[in-house]
């Protein structure tokens, strides 16, 4: 089970984030003007496991993508500079979430079982068995993880595990009021994200495309998946995840390598010394 976020219906309303607070009674930030358009929680984290991206382009005017007409209420758009008749304000919206990968490297790094792999292929932490170590934290390759200050320990979007234990959606899918954020069996949303791609490009977002749908990339498949109109970089997400353990093997294979011959060569100079 997993999320397909289509951000070209996105309109920023944070409903997400509030349904995602209320149920899983996420502690507040305070309002926090960082100066970043509409954007006041900044990024993922231990308090904000949901959070919608302001971008602000200027784009060329043949690049501008037509507005939908959602038939929502709405108190237009905010004033913007005058443009020079070749170039327009764009507004990219997107709402971020832990991406559930299939190769996660949190649970890898976890020493206590804290983090696991629920039976519906999500990932969770176990706020009861966390130490707050923070070994998951550098390891995750989104930056998404995160420790409490007030507690130490960490912290993440569990994609409603309660909710889907009793056959409900995620908080966050029920509020969208777009459908931008889809929940659903991977396999239907990836078949779904591929019409939707055809369609959004077929009505002139040449630039749009889909970011961890592949199961062949380097985290082998993103369990919350997105369809972006600009390249990832401009929404604050890597362009090429790996996970981040995936030379730990090799790595502890050298380390032994190294561990035995040291041994043989102290034990030789023992040896050596007693004749």
């Amino acid at each position: 089970m997993g999320f397909f976020t289509d951000t070209s219906v996105c309109i920023g309303c944070k409903a997400c984030e509030v349904a995602c607070k209320e149920w899983n009674e996420v502690p507040s930030t305070g309002l926090d003007l960082l100066g970043q358009s509409f954007d006041n929680t900044g990024g993922l984290g231990a308090d904000s496991w949901r959070h919608v991206a302001f971008v602000e382009q200027r784009v060329p005017v043949a690049d501008e993508v037509a507005t939908v007409d959602l038939g929502m209420p709405s108190v237009g758009m905010p004033e913007q500079p005058a443009g020079d008749g070749d170039t327009a304000v764009r507004w990219l919206m997107s709402s971020d979430v832990c991406k559930h990968c299939t190769h996660a490297a949190c649970l890898d790094v976890c020493p206590t079982g804290s983090l696991f792999r629920t039976e519906f292929g999500t990932v969770v932490v176990q706020e009861d068995i966390c130490n707050g170590c923070g070994y998951c934290v550098p390891a995750c390759p989104y930056g998404v993880i995160e420790r409490r200050e007030t507690d130490g320990r960490a912290f993440k979007c569990t994609l409603c595990y309660d909710r889907l234990g009793d056959g409900l959606e995620p908080a966050c899918a029920k509020a969208c009021p777009t459908d931008s954020i889809q929940f659903g069996e991977l396999d239907e949303l990836r078949d779904r994200a591929d019409r939707r791609l055809a369609a959004v490009r077929g009505e002139g977002a040449t630039g749009a495309r889909l970011y961890g749908r592949d199961p062949g990339d380097g985290v082998g498949g993103a369990g919350a998946f997105f369809l972006l109109l600009d390249e990832p970089e401009v929404y604050g997400l890597p362009p090429d995840p790996v996970v981040t353990t995936r030379d730990l093997p090799a790595m502890w294979k050298h380390a032994a390598a190294a561990a035995v011959s040291v041994a043989a060569g102290i034990a030789l100079a023992f040896t050596r010394r007693r004749r």
